[in-house]
Formats: structure tokens, C-alpha cells, sequence
């Protein structure tokens, strides 16, 4: 969805016409507010909004479908590796990559004090 120079409107434009910019966007017109010539913060109507967080959860959900099916095909074709040795060829690419983790990378830390 594009937006016109109509969709952007100043911080302080916006404060001064709330109530008319929140109709327009109960009425399906999205807002970039802006702050000293920056995108802010946009303006949509809830249900919107509800529902491009469904979209997100299931583009999510589908890339995890995705991740087992691939994974299911690797096992079948018996593409599979012990975690402990899996784990160990990644730290061994590392290393040889020069960008080498310490055994420590992904465990958490425990903050002292």
C-alpha cells in the first residue's frame, strides 16, 4: 500500500487534529506522523492492526512448517548428525572462519553484584 504526501502529517499537526486523523484512520486511511521530518509513529485502525498481527503469526507458523518439513526430508534421506558433533563442526567452522566463539557462546551468563 503506497501513501500520498496526505498520509504524512507533522507531530504537531497531529496533535491538533486527533480526533479527525483517528476517523480517517477508523475509515481505512493509514497516518505516518512525523517528528522533526522523521517517520515516527503510524496511525491505523485497530482491527487492522490485529489483523497484520495475524498475518505475522502465521508467516511465522509457516516458516516453522517449512523448517520441519526440510528437516523431515533431511532425515529421510538420512542427512543427520549427532547434536554433540553437529555442535562441534559449527564450532570448528567458526574457528576456521576466524570469527571463532568461545565454547561459552549461547549459555547464558549470570550477572554478578
Amino acid at each position: 500500500m503506497g501513501f500520498s504526501t496526505g498520509d504524512v502529517v507533522p507531530f504537531t499537526q497531529a496533535r491538533a487534529n486527533l480526533s479527525e486523523l483517528a476517523d480517517q484512520a477508523k475509515a481505512g486511511t493509514e497516518k505516518i506522523i512525523t517528528k522533526n521530518g522523521e517517520s515516527y509513529v503510524a496511525l491505523i485502525d485497530a482491527d487492522r492492526l490485529d489483523y497484520y498481527h495475524r498475518l505475522e503469526r502465521e508467516r511465522i507458523h509457516l516458516l516453522l512448517i517449512d523448517d520441519a518439513r526440510r528437516g523431515l526430508a533431511d532425515i529421510a534421506a538420512g542427512r543427520t548428525f549427532e547434536a554433540d558433533a553437529a555442535i562441534e563442526r559449527v564450532q570448528q567452522r567458526r574457528a576456521a572462519s576466524g570469527s571463532g566463539k568461545s565454547s561459552t557462546a549461547g549459555k547464558p551468563t549470570r550477572k554478578r553484584g
